[in-house]
């Protein structure tokens, strides 16, 4: 089984999807707990969800691999993202809930977790280098947009209930004050809750990739799952929900994708 797709397009803006894959190898899926089979952290349907990008011209990586088998929006080191916060790791042992995804004792030891990580978290990383190396030499400067969603409540990592979007550049230092600025417009103007660089500012590949003086421009929008889903298992798409936030998501793809192309002209 392939470890990504990658779907190409010759335009300067990526969509990066590192968390919809739900496959697992078999030996690993058997040494799950029910709440790792049921892989709840899934960012369920963006590929869905996001399927009018093929009108634009954007380019895709998605996932294969679930992140229960290895989390490609964490540090090959398995650095903290956040000091500090409860997270998950690059191996995951609980998910979100706190549940158990591993049965104590039964943790993968650090040869496996360096098996997973050469086999399984690297390659999707080449590929997203590569994809950031081509299109910087013809476009001057690239964007790429790390989609992502979540249950809107989750009390062992976050107090209350979460925004429907949440737009997260590190701090202002992914990405570019203009495209942060004309992002962020957009979702004042949308009546829906939302936050910049608030709970999400942007996992590793968001903090590590994003490198606005070398012309590399990255950010994440972390997106409520009920905005277009169910919020409880087995989270069923809800088209009638999902209608009412696509053409939102459709204008920051598109102001994403025009600043991006912006970058031809001022070299």
């Amino acid at each position: 089984m392939a470890n990504f797709i990658i779907i190409e397009s010759p335009g300067p803006l990526l969509l990066s999807f590192p968390h919809v894959g739900t496959a697992l190898p078999r030996e690993v899926e058997a040494t799950l707990t029910a709440a790792g089979r049921a892989r709840h952290d899934t960012d369920w349907h963006l590929e869905r969800l996001y399927d009018f990008v093929w009108d634009l011209g954007v380019g895709q990586l998605r996932a294969v691999w679930s992140r229960y088998l290895i989390d490609l929006n964490r540090a090959p080191d398995d650095r903290e993202l956040y000091p500090g916060m409860v997270s998950t790791g690059l191996v995951p042992t609980v998910d979100f809930r706190g549940q158990r995804i591993v049965p104590v004792g039964e943790e993968p030891g650090e040869e496996e977790r360096q098996r997973r990580r050469a086999l399984y978290w690297e390659p999707y990383h080449r590929a997203l280098r590569d994809w950031i190396r081509v299109r910087r030499e013809e476009w001057g400067r690239v964007v790429v947009m790390e989609c992502h969603s979540i249950a809107p409540e989750l009390p062992r990592l976050f107090a209350g209930r979460l925004p429907d979007f949440s737009l997260g550049t590190y701090d202002g230092r992914s990405c570019a004050p203009e495209l942060r600025d004309r992002l962020a417009k957009v979702l004042a103007s949308s009546g829906r809750s939302h936050e910049v660089d608030g709970h999400f500012q942007g996992g590793y590949l968001t903090q590590h990739y994003g490198a606005p003086g070398d012309g590399v421009h990255v950010f994440q929008l972390e997106q409520a799952l009920s905005t277009y889903a169910d919020e409880e298992w087995p989270y069923a798409y809800r088209p009638e929900k999902a209608e009412q936030v696509r053409p939102l998501l459709r204008e920051l793809v598109s102001v994403a994708s025009e600043w991006a192309r912006g970058g031809l002209a001022r070299r």
